[in-house]
């Protein structure tokens, strides 16, 4: 057995320092370059990650570097590798069996009839990623041979990386049940079908010159997930006992990232691999260890998930820790893969100096990484200069200016600020409104064109005077609103062209964010975002969105929303401070959006939105952490909009939030609305709703935004249908899943005219004249 390395990563940002993949991914699907051109860029991609790593200090011929590249999701890829795609696929197959690119991101994004795969969130991130759909009838065999490729690849340019993939047990236990399974169907029970096929897959890349492989297993480490703790500790030990004995393989390192392994530690401790990864950063250091067999122990504790540069000398300490607690090898390596923060602050030439002496994107956690696996192997005051380095940064950002607001902190609190008139007498109230059944509304945003993004770069540049700026947004605003108006919605948006993100345009009209130039975060596919930095305590210094939402609500008589982000989701999409209790932080937050909301009802927004589709994402993935999480985040809601009048109607807006999850958590919200992803999921929302007895307004979404394609009037019309079927007519919305602004117009009128379409069918099917 190769060695394994003293510092690694657990995968590195996929998608390019300045979204090179992005772009061509996006010009393949375009048809402007083709599949050749689009391999190309994606292995000078790889390559350059690769070289930068080993430039950084991870080694060339040690495994240290992870082969994490993904064209699309890394639950999808392990999908398509292990063969498991649904039947409405099965046709895209090359004519030996494999599952070539273009079938690849067919299944990601749909096709005409064929829908695509459901999408939600990992773990408690912000990345989503791909829902396999496995049933009895799944045929598994090794249909794509992409990461040996890669790994072939890397060593043909003199580097031994380490190839990444999601392990079996996690790619089971995040599948869903086929549409052809039986009802109750397990895909977990599938695994021993699974694992013959990681098999084959392990004697390849031993083949392909990898001395070691790495599985990912977070669903060890989450009690969120169907399957049960126990029963997906028995799974990895049944795979890891047939892995770990094939004879011919790779070394194994299993990761277990986001959460404390606990008892399931154990369980790995026993099974015949050489190498465990535990997460040190969102765990606690154990207080015993099992007997590791003489495994390498690799403590997680550089945080992958947020961007400050922390505490080297405790993250050092820990790996003390470990050592002193008997582990014969320990290595340093980040929580998670670095695939959650961007590249390199080095690249950010606007942000404050002081506040980037506070920071660590990807390449700075690397070098930390590799600083902590020098102290590993020459001794503590080999890195004493670097670990008080850090350890002086820490106490700079202590006592620096506007990270402790004296004003912010003194704004007393009583418990009426939390709650709203009841939900009876507001729904009385908002009688007002004059709202037909079924009402057709949208959830907020419309495409973002080419030429709102060249007028806001201009206006950015300093090349397009503010008045010409605000001018032009008017006219989007005056063509989005006539827009609706010819569809025939009843409740109207502005379409946000002002907005170049949900969090980011309230980040740069807050006080205490920063936002960044380059920091790019993958979202899902070929999506990127750029979190904002929330360094400080929040306040606002003036109305954000009072000015564009009183102007399109004068060119209508119909209702429009005025349209803000929760104060959950802001955490949820920024790099937070973590100096202090997120649900402090959230309610700074919602104290600025209070007063916003305030100001709207001034200016007779009679409808208020505060979208809120991070809730679910941030639910910790250990259940007895969960309610006091639940119970902040509540607070927090209401407390922004605790100070609405009864007439006025606030809605939310929820993604990928798993609604029999957290509704406990959602009918505290009290929103009189909530909006909700259901298209993609094909209405199964409906059940858990009806289930529960939940009793406010809700909109079930009718159309996945998230896909290129356009549903017809009758698939839409089934959907709404099935949603009439199990809810009191009184209660539902139609609308999309989510936002618009990531389609085109062409897509969007088009399936907003059969959304008006499908509703009008029902409408007289099941209203009553009066």
């Amino acid at each position: 057995m190769t060695a394994f390395p003293t510092g690694t990563i657990l995968g590195y940002p996929r998608i390019g320092r300045r979204r090179e993949l992005k772009k061509a991914v996006e010009a393949f699907w375009a048809g402007r370059i083709d599949e050749s051109a689009l391999e190309a860029t994606a292995a000078e991609l790889r390559a350059a990650n690769r070289e930068r790593l080993a430039g950084l200090g991870l080694g060339r011929d040690d495994s240290s570097i992870p082969e994490s590249f993904s064209f699309y999701d890394q639950v999808l890829d392990a999908a398509v590798t292990v063969g498991a795609i649904p039947a409405r696929f099965e046709d895209l197959r090359d004519e030996d069996g494999t599952i070539g690119l273009p079938a690849y991101f067919t299944v990601a994004r749909g096709e005409g009839d064929r829908a695509p795969l459901e999408m939600t969130k990992w773990f408690d991130s912000n990345y989503h990623y791909l829902v396999p759909e496995i049933g009895p009838e799944t045929v598994f065999s090794l249909s794509s041979d992409r990461l040996v490729r890669e790994v072939a690849e890397a060593a043909a340019a003199g580097l031994r990386t380490r190839p990444v993939i999601v392990g079996p047990v996690t790619l089971l236990a995040l599948a869903k049940a086929s549409d052809d399974a039986p009802e109750g169907f397990d895909p977990l029970s599938r695994l021993d079908d699974v694992v013959a096929v990681y098999v084959e897959l392990l004697a390849a890349l031993k083949a392909a010159g990898a001395e070691w492989v790495q599985l990912d297993e977070p669903a060890l480490v989450s009690e969120s997930l169907p399957a049960s703790t126990g029963r997906l500790a028995d799974a990895a030990q049944r795979a890891l006992a047939v892995l770990g004995g094939a004879a011919e393989r790779p070394s194994i390192f299993v990761a277990a990232p986001y959460a404390e392994l606990g008892e399931t530690l154990a369980v790995l401790a026993a099974a015949p691999i050489e190498a465990i990864g535990i997460d040190l950063v969102r765990g606690a250091v154990p207080a015993s260890l099992p007997d590791l067999g003489g495994k390498v122990l690799v403590g997680g504790v550089i945080d992958g998930h947020n961007i400050w540069r922390g505490d080297l000398d405790g993250a050092f300490g820990k790996l003390e820790a470990l050592r002193a607690l008997g582990a014969g090898t320990v290595a340093a390596s980040t929580s998670t893969s670095l695939l959650h923060v961007p590249h390199d602050v080095e690249d950010e030439s606007k942000l404050d100096a002081r506040l980037v002496s506070w920071l660590a994107f990807a390449d700075q956690k690397v070098a930390q990484v590799v600083t902590l696996a020098r102290g590993l192997a020459e001794g503590r005051e080999a890195v004493a200069t670097e670990l008080d380095a850090a350890s002086a940064a820490l106490a700079d950002r202590r006592e620096a200016p506007g990270v402790r607001d004296g004003a912010v902190r003194r704004r007393a609190l009583v418990e009426d600020d939390f709650s709203r008139a009841p939900y009876q007498e507001r729904e009385n109230a908002q009688q007002a409104l004059n709202l037909p059944a079924l009402p057709l509304t949208t959830i907020g945003s419309f495409p973002q064109t080419g030429d709102i993004r060249r007028a806001r770069a201009q206006f950015t540049r300093g090349e397009l005077p503010q008045d010409d700026y605000e001018d032009f947004l008017r006219s989007e605003i005056d063509r989005v609103v006539a827009l609706q108006e010819d569809l025939g919605l009843d409740v109207l948006v502005h379409g946000e062209p002002e907005r170049n993100d949900m969090v980011q345009y309230f980040a740069e009209n807050l006080d205490g964010f920063a936002v960044t130039e380059n920091g790019w975060v993958q979202s899902y596919g070929s999506r990127a975002t750029r979190p904002s930095i929330l360094w400080g305590d929040v306040s606002r210094p003036a109305p954000i969105t009072v000015s564009w939402a009183a102007y399109a609500q004068s060119l209508s008589v119909k209702p429009v929303k005025g349209m803000l982000t929760g104060p959950v989701t802001i955490l949820a999409w920024s790099f937070v401070r973590d100096d202090q209790p997120l649900g402090e932080t959230a309610n700074q937050v919602a104290l600025a959006l209070r007063d916003e909301i305030t100001d709207l009802e001034a200016a007779g927004i009679a409808i208020i939105q505060v979208d809120e589709p991070a809730l679910r994402e941030l639910l910790p993935l250990k259940k007895a952490d969960q309610p006091a999480y639940l119970d902040w985040s509540v607070r927090s809601f209401r407390l922004a909009t605790g100070g609405a009048a009864a007439p006025t109607q606030v809605h939310t807006h929820l993604c990928y939030s798993e609604f029999g999850v957290v509704i406990d958590a959602i009918r505290a919200l009290d929103a009189d609305v909530t909006s909700i992803e259901a298209a993609r999921s094909r209405m199964e929302v409906v059940a858990d709703i009806a289930r529960y007895g939940f009793d406010h307004g809700v909109g079930p979404g009718v159309y996945d935004i998230h896909s290129p394609r356009i549903p017809s009037v009758a698939e839409i019309e089934s959907l709404l249908r099935r949603a009439v079927d199990e809810l009191p007519l009184r209660q539902l919305w139609v609308n999309p899943d989510c936002g618009l602004k990531t389609r085109g117009y062409d897509e969007t009128v088009a399936s907003l005219r059969n959304i008006v379409e499908a509703t009008r069918r029902v409408r007289e099917d099941v209203v009553v004249p009066a």
